[in-house]
């Protein structure tokens, strides 16, 4: 079962955001906040897998929340909900330590697909959007001390970028699951980091993809 809490402070877009969950037998929605301070006090009391969070909210804002999360040593994952398909904002979400970055008007499917993809320790970040990012956005990222990738690892790499779970790039590069896990975690131990979506974002301030 995998346990996700909802904070957003429109009462209709957390109904309906957890009305779609619910067509999900394996995802329960535990708890619902109408600001980050809220969610902050029922996480500590509830813990959930996922927090899906709005950006904008009042008493303390998406980013904020993310902020103290990760300060707390917290290492619960966040999907990041917005209006806007912002760059600016992006940057912003994943400097602080967001998971993912996901429109509120995303559809059944792709909401399903995003809390798996999360789950299951994937990157969460449209194609579209990273292309936007410029050098300056970029450079949030940027970490001189990276350790060079053999050809393998930048292969593997420009799959998460694609958003490619750990099953589909094995089958895509013939190789066996667990060959692509120890792959995965070599890449984020020479890039330093701990998550995929920075990983792919430290290796575009690069320039390795």
């Amino acid at each position: 079962m995998i346990k996700v809490a909802i904070a957003d402070d429109q009462l209709m877009v957390r109904q309906g955001i957890a009305s779609l969950l619910s067509l999900r037998t394996d995802i329960q929605v535990v708890w619902q906040a109408d600001n980050g301070e809220d969610a902050l006090v029922k996480l500590a009391e509830h813990p959930v897998d996922i927090l899906l969070t709005d950006i904008r909210m009042p008493v303390k804002n998406g980013i904020e929340t993310v902020h103290v999360l990760r300060n707390n040593g917290n290492d619960t994952r966040v999907i990041v909900l917005t209006t806007f398909d912002d760059p600016d904002l992006f940057t912003q979400a994943m400097a602080a330590g967001a998971n993912g970055f996901l429109l509120k008007d995303v559809d059944t499917d792709k909401l399903h697909d995003s809390i798996d993809t999360i789950y299951h320790g994937g990157m969460l970040a449209e194609p579209v959007l990273l292309n936007q990012l410029s050098a300056e956005q970029l450079s949030t990222f940027a970490d001189p001390t990276i350790e060079p990738l053999s050809e393998r690892e930048l292969d593997i790499l420009k799959l998460i970028a694609g958003g490619y779970s750990n099953k589909e790039i094995a089958d895509m590069v013939f190789l066996a699951e667990g060959t692509v896990k120890n792959h995965v975690s070599n890449i984020l131990a020479k890039l330093h980091t701990r998550d995929r979506t920075r990983a792919v974002l430290k290796a575009l301030s690069a320039r390795l993809i």
